[in-house]
């Protein structure tokens, strides 16, 4: 059982335009609401594919009623924690070209006694789990190293931590062992201060954060695929789409796929290759491989060091590529 924690969630609206023009009123061709949420979206992806998991949610105020809907609706085990606060209520603005403008709202301020609550309902789900995923950024309140307290907790408990967050909680979590974490090139580089130029950067860039204490790094680079280095060396992969529809939620796809397949390494990187491709060419969060466009999945443990990123550009202020998720 894999059980997937999600301290900050949120209700997403997507709404798509044809373009964007600030200061003036835009109208769009369609949009929908899904639950959302980096930890959400990968126990829904999980779920939608016949994987035993459980999620971890905060949940308050009418957007907190909403999700719950949502995620009952969707049959998904969820372990609900009852906070004061009203969750977030988030915006994905998005371009016919793929590109993706989106608006995340900070979220509920948590309380120490809610703060203790949501350990004591990660201790009583995490029972019976092989696997645990925290995902995606702390609501005010919360401490800083609250992933790294999860993750040594879990550690006594035989459980392997998977980290999917950004900024402070990231850094802090990586001195406690996770068994592996999953940045995109700007928050690799962010937790390494290094600038990521070519896919030696990022092996070199992942390479130091084992050596702080992570067991394993799935690096997302955008188009330029994905790179996995552990204890066995750095292995990349990529999977071309020939049209980008949506890319909200992909990393957080690239990862459920990553922990389907994860019975081998070559494995775990081709499915989280397929299933991050199949992402990006269906609109909203939701999505299946078998009915995506086929793409041709390409491992690699020659890699060429000097190979240059494509998706090198200053990070942005709204996610766009796989980094979309938070």
């Amino acid at each position: 059982m894999i059980v997937t924690l999600t301290p900050n969630p949120s209700v997403d609206r997507t709404v798509f335009l044809d373009d964007i023009v600030l200061g003036s009123v835009n109208r769009s061709r369609r949009s929908w609401s899904e639950p959302s949420g980096k930890g959400v979206n990968v126990a829904l992806a999980l779920h939608t594919h016949g994987e035993p998991v459980r999620a971890i949610v905060t949940a308050g105020g009418s957007v907190g009623a909403q999700l719950r809907q949502m995620l009952e609706t969707a049959g998904l085990d969820t372990v609900f924690v009852p906070v004061a606060g009203e969750i977030r209520a988030n915006v994905s603005l998005t371009r016919p070209d793929g590109t993706v403008t989106k608006i995340n709202e900070s979220g509920p301020v948590l309380t120490p006694d809610e703060v203790n609550r949501l350990l004591q309902a990660i201790a009583a789900a995490t029972s019976d789990a092989s696997l645990l995923v925290c995902g995606g950024s702390l609501p005010a309140g919360a401490p800083t190293d609250l992933y790294a307290r999860i993750t040594e907790t879990a550690a006594h408990q035989g459980i392997p931590v998977v980290i999917d967050s950004s900024g402070a909680p990231l850094a802090a979590s990586i001195s406690a062992g996770p068994h592996l974490i999953k940045p995109n090139t700007h928050e690799l580089a962010e937790l390494t201060g290094r600038a990521l130029r070519t896919l030696g950067d990022v092996i070199d860039a992942a390479d130091e954060v084992r050596a702080r204490g992570a067991g394993a790094v799935l690096a997302s680079l955008g188009a330029d695929g994905a790179i996995l280095v552990d204890a066995e060396g750095a292995l990349y992969g990529r999977a071309p789409v020939d049209r980008v529809v949506s890319t909200v939620g992909a990393g957080d796809a690239m990862l459920a796929g990553y922990l389907a397949g994860r019975r081998d390494r070559r494995t775990a990187l081709a499915t989280a290759l397929e299933w991050g491709a199949a992402a990006v060419q269906h609109e909203g969060t939701l999505f299946s491989p078998a009915t995506a466009p086929r793409v041709t999945v390409t491992l690699d443990d020659d890699i060429d060091r000097h190979r240059l990123l494509r998706d090198d550009e200053p990070a942005p202020t709204a996610a766009t590529g796989l980094r979309a998720g938070a």
